[in-house]
């Protein structure tokens, strides 16, 4: 396994301004020579940590990696900057991100025509607007031919700026003074950035989660029903925030946990590979 911390700022220094330095993980299992799988690509996930745009969860990071490597999948964890940096640094590191992937989609076995973006809580803004902003100009001033992602998996993500549903302190250590204007809150509010060119989503969310209103969600997944956008969607009536896994890997209390909350990620593996290989079976070349 190719295991290692990658510092973006190393390869894109623009990255790396006023003392930036997001990083990424990297989850990139071996092909299987002995089995003839040397030349074989693997379908990518990219990891959007939650934190409220404050720091980016452990929880949401390894933890999470780690139930995709069996599945055949590569792994990115991405640890981008938090407050007080701002909008849109955190879009341009995705971007920078994904330019890796493709400059490196040879050695590292990398299919980039299958790449999902996954997001939690304010990780789970950032995965969505990502998706719906790929090639708009706050990135393409940095990288001019920014890459779309194929898929994305938004788990309670922050949506809204909205102030009657937002999860505001995200928003404010995102657009510090500008939160309240509502240029800004059109410009950030991920629901009203759909189009028709807009990826696949799978989206999952509880209904009594007091941290991210579940009308985050709701927002998200109307605005992909009005662009006739597949998507899939678990709305689970108990769990509080941040529950990730939902196990003793990134809980403190995992009985406190409703036992079928932990079914997005069985959801989450077969929507990816109906997706992406266009049944309901398994990937044929893993």
């Amino acid at each position: 396994m190719k295991h290692e911390i990658i510092y973006l700022k190393d390869h894109y220094p623009v990255l790396g301004e006023n003392g930036r330095n997001p990083y990424v993980t990297t989850y990139l299992p071996d092909n299987l020579a002995g089995m003839g799988r040397q030349n074989e690509k693997r379908p990518c996930i990219v990891v959007c940590p939650g934190g409220g745009y404050s720091s980016c969860s452990e929880r949401e990071a390894e933890p999470v990696a780690v139930h995709f490597l069996p599945e055949g999948y590569n792994v990115f964890v991405l640890n981008y900057s938090c407050a007080p940096e701002r909008y849109p640094v955190q879009l341009r590191e995705v971007a920078g991100l994904m330019e890796m992937i493709h400059e490196n989609a040879e050695d590292w076995h990398c299919d980039t025509s299958r790449i999902a973006l996954m997001g939690f809580s304010a990780g789970g803004h950032l995965a969505a607007h990502y998706s719906t902003s790929h090639d708009c100009a706050e990135i393409r001033e940095v990288f001019p031919d920014s890459k779309p992602v194929s898929l994305s998996v938004l788990c309670y993500p922050v949506i809204t700026s909205d102030p009657e549903w937002a999860n505001k302190n995200s928003f404010k250590r995102l657009l510090g003074d500008n939160y309240c204007e509502t240029e800004e809150i059109a410009t950030v509010s991920c629901n009203r950035l759909v189009t028709k060119n807009t990826p696949p989503a799978f989206i999952w969310h509880t209904s009594e989660d007091s941290g991210v209103p579940v009308m985050n969600s709701l927002l998200y997944s109307q605005a992909l029903a009005a662009n006739n956008i597949p998507f899939e969607m678990h709305i689970y009536p108990f769990g509080s925030h941040g529950l990730s896994t939902c196990d003793h890997t990134t809980l403190d209390n995992p009985q406190g946990a409703p036992a079928y909350d932990k079914e997005w990620i069985v959801n989450l593996k077969r929507w990816l590979k109906m997706m992406f290989s266009g049944t309901d079976n398994t990937f044929s070349k893993y």
